[in-house]
Formats: structure tokens, C-alpha cells, sequence
């Protein structure tokens, strides 16, 4: 199978800058249109009530906990892969996907069937009031029908990413989020007159409120999924591989590989997951209207660090293949550039997100006192978006040489030991508001940043990987 259509990232008559924005703008992008339509769905959800939106919330960061653990073994076939692109191994990349398609055929099974189990038991463990639960296991019940779906889509993107395509996700969510958006008007509110730009008409609905959130974007995982498993079958890559006429029996000294490279960074995913999932119950004592303004807010503020987020990805693929081609400087140079264009961006992403708080808030709820308090959070957490960028970026940049050890043991002093501690002491010892919950986010974050930041500057990363 030709590959000359495929892009080689390490072309030295290419610009590393060049070479670094064409793939994070798809990133960004991507990543930036997804959030805008959380934002939709969110507004949506949240103009059907606090109770609403605190059923969502509820289960939010036991979603990010679920799919961030997926993510990170993902990522591990993804480097693995790209070293392999980098040193022109064409027919190890073709066994790492089949092996990828293995992985997740497995921990879709597990991961549906046991939160399917406890969808319901989420809500009162975390413990939202009363009239919140079994809104909350409905939408969760529906989410885990969907995580097969969502986990492939998981695994693919960052295997698809890792050969230099990032443009084909960038589609795929496009379409997906397009069709969650219709689903949401459809499902989520009942038949109602609508008027654009002084036009009305009859807009179908079926009226199902949060449950109709979750079904819609269900289906959109399944969407998504479908499309990037089209893309490696169809799209002429170094990842298209022949599925007929090959093994397809486990390769056990790789998956220990994809073990090693993967665990570090699904302990990171479950300490930070886990560490907002407590921190949404303390925020719970504070009542609901402090709980809905903590949800909205951190969507809010999810925009912000969508640049740094694209650099990082990029700073994963580029160092791995530089590596994977025994080209250690230009490593070393795409790294510093897009730490140095994350910092940046998201300095700026933060300015905006200090100037326009209110704003933000007001997109996604009518509930004045939610908006209030959740426009005085965003300001205190402005301030951390520098070192939130050296955290994100200098994560990716550790990843694509295979240090995952190092962003793991970061996370857990930044989330245990310098945010949930304080916050849990401040909100149910000294009686204090969601103010302190982010402030002690905040102190996380810098924390974060400039641990991860001294990492890097050590230097002994580029080495950390020989296999």
C-alpha cells in the first residue's frame, strides 16, 4: 500500500513552527468547537433548573475519571506508534493498531457493564440531595451504553493524531457535535414555537429533559466512533492496516509496554478525576446553588486552555517521532516552541476569561445568583492559566518521550496534597464558600505547573525510554 500521500513530520525542508501549527490548529480548533458545544449543551440542560444541572454535574467527573483512564492507554499506543512512524516501521505501526483495536474491545466490555451497575449508587455516594438522584442515574445509564463507542473513539484519535493527521478528528467532531445539538433540541425540549430572526415556526420535541441530553449524546459517541474506525480503514496513512491474513493474537510483551507507558498516566487521569469528583462533594455541603455554579464555571473556563491543550498534543507526536528517528535536537526544539506558544495563548485565553466572566456565565444559565458566584470563581482562577499551560504542555511533551511517571507524581502533590486538603479543612471546618474551593484549585495549578516545569528544565526526560 502506497504511503506518499502521508505527511512526514520530521521534513527538514519544513519549519518546525510550521510543522507544529499545522498540527495544533486542527487540535485547537477541535477541541475549542467541542467545548462550544458543551457550552450549548450545558445551556441547555441548565434552563430546565438547578436540579438539572446538578444532576449532570453529579456525574461529570466520574465521567472524565472513566474516560481520562481509557485516554491514557490510548496515548500509550499512540506513542509507541509514533516512535514506529518516526523510525519507519510500517509493519510494527500496522500490529500496534491491531493490538489498539484489541485493548479496546476488551475494557469496553468491563467499563459498560460496570457502570451500567452503578449508575444509580453514583449520585448518593457523592451525595446530592434527595430529588437530584434519580435524575442523575438516568443520565449516567444512558452514558455507559455508549462507552464502547466512546472508548474507540478514544483510542483512535490519538492513534490517528500520532501520524500527523489531525485534521480527520477535527471533522469527526465537527459532524458529531452538529448532530448533538440537533439531537439536544429535539430530545431534551417538548414541541414549541420558535423564533429566528422574526421567523417563527414549530419546533419538534420530544420533551425528555435530561434524559434526552444523555441519549443525544450517546448517539453522537457512536457517531464519532464510527467515523475515525472509517478513516483508518479508508484513508491512506501509515496506520492502514490489512485486517484480513494477519495475527490478531494478543502480544503480550507489547501490552506490558502499553502497561508501563499507560498506568502512570491513568493513576495521573484517576488522581486529578478523582480529586474533582471530592471536591464536587464538598462543594455539595455548600448547597446547589454553589454545586451548579462549580459545574458551570469549570465548563466555562474549559475554553481557556483548549491552545495549550492542541500545543500538547502536537509536543506528544513531535517529540515521539523525532526520537523514534534518533533526531534528539529537534525533539528538544519542538518542545521549546510549543511550550513557549502555549504559555502564550492561554495567558491571553486567561486575560478574556478575567474580562468577560459574567458573560460567560450568563451564556449558560438565567439563575442570577449562580451567575454571580460563578463570575467570582472565573476571576480568581484567571490568574492561574501561565502555569495551568506549563502543566498541560510540559505533560505532552514528557509523553512523547514516555515519561509518565513524573506529570503523575506532580498531579498527586498538586491535587491531594495542595488543593483538596485545604479546601476540604476551609469549606467543612472554617465554613467557607466555593471562593476558597477554587482558590485552593488555583494554588494546585501553580503548584502543578512549576513542578512539572522543573522536570523539564532537568532535561533527563529525552532518555527516560529506550524500548
Amino acid at each position: 500500500m502506497s504511503q506518499r500521500k502521508s505527511i512526514n513530520l520530521l521534513d527538514a525542508s519544513r519549519s518546525p513552527a510550521k510543522t507544529i501549527w499545522m498540527l495544533a490548529w486542527p487540535v485547537i480548533l477541535d477541541q475549542t468547537f467541542r467545548t462550544m458545544v458543551q457550552y450549548v449543551d450545558s445551556a441547555m440542560v441548565g434552563s430546565l433548573g438547578a436540579v438539572a444541572t446538578a444532576a449532570v454535574a453529579a456525574n461529570s467527573a466520574t465521567i472524565w475519571l472513566v474516560s481520562g483512564m481509557m485516554y491514557a492507554f490510548g496515548v500509550a499506543f499512540s506513542v509507541i506508534a509514533a516512535r514506529q512512524i518516526g523510525a519507519g516501521e510500517t509493519e510494527s505501526v500496522h500490529h500496534t493498531v491491531r493490538q489498539a483495536l484489541l485493548a479496546v474491545l476488551a475494557s469496553a466490555l468491563v467499563v459498560t457493564a460496570i457502570m451500567r451497575s452503578i449508575a444509580f449508587k453514583l449520585p448518593v455516594w457523592i451525595g446530592v440531595e434527595e430529588q437530584v438522584v434519580p435524575v442523575a442515574g438516568t443520565y449516567m445509564s444512558y452514558i455507559a451504553l455508549a462507552y464502547p463507542f466512546t472508548i474507540l473513539f478514544s483510542y483512535l484519535s490519538n492513534l490517528i493524531r500520532s501520524s500527523g493527521d489531525t485534521r480527520s478528528p477535527l471533522i469527526s467532531n465537527i459532524i458529531t457535535n452538529i448532530a448533538n445539538i440537533i439531537g439536544n433540541f429535539i430530545l431534551i425540549f417538548p414541541t414549541r414555537i420558535i423564533s429566528i430572526f422574526g421567523i417563527e415556526f414549530t419546533m419538534f420535541g420530544l420533551g425528555l429533559g435530561v434524559r434526552g441530553a444523555a441519549i443525544s449524546t450517546a448517539g453522537a459517541s457512536v457517531l464519532s466512533a464510527f467515523i475515525l474506525f472509517g478513516v483508518l480503514i479508508f484513508k491512506d496513512s501509515p496506520l492502514r492496516t490489512p485486517f484480513k491474513g494477519v495475527s490478531w493474537r494478543v502480544d503480550w510483551p507489547l501490552m506490558r509496554q502499553v502497561a508501563k507507558l499507560g498506568t502512570p498516566l491513568a493513576l495521573e487521569r484517576a488522581v486529578l478525576s478523582s480529586g474533582q469528583i471530592i471536591l464536587t462533594i464538598l462543594v455539595t455541603h455548600i448547597g446547589t446553588v454553589a454545586l451548579a455554579a462549580h459545574h458551570l464555571a469549570i465548563t466555562a473556563e474549559s475554553i481557556t486552555y483548549m491552545p495549550a491543550f492542541g500545543f500538547s498534543i502536537a509536543a506528544t507526536t513531535l517529540v515521539a517521532q523525532s526520537l523514534g528517528a534518533q533526531k534528539k535536537e529537534l525533539s528538544l526544539d519542538f518542545a521549546k516552541r510549543c511550550l513557549r506558544y502555549g504559555i502564550v495563548m492561554m495567558s491571553v485565553a486567561g486575560i478574556f476569561m478575567f474580562i468577560f466572566s459574567k458573560q460567560l456565565m450568563s451564556f449558560f444559565t438565567p439563575d442570577q445568583a449562580v451567575i454571580n458566584l460563578g463570575s467570582r470563581v472565573l476571576r480568581i482562577e484567571a490568574f492561574a492559566q501561565p502555569f495551568f499551560a506549563l502543566s498541560i504542555v510540559i505533560s505532552g511533551i514528557l509523553r512523547g518521550a514516555g515519561d509518565t511517571k513524573w506529570p503523575f507524581i506532580n498531579s498527586l502533590i498538586g491535587m491531594w496534597g495542595v488543593r483538596l486538603l485545604p479546601a476540604t479543612l476551609l469549606i467543612l471546618v472554617f465554613g467557607f464558600g466555593l471562593e476558597a474551593a477554587w482558590s485552593c484549585m488555583v494554588a494546585d495549578l501553580v503548584v502543578r505547573g512549576l513542578l512539572n516545569y522543573r522536570r523539564y528544565r532537568k532535561g533527563t526526560w529525552i532518555d527516560t525510554w529506550r524500548g
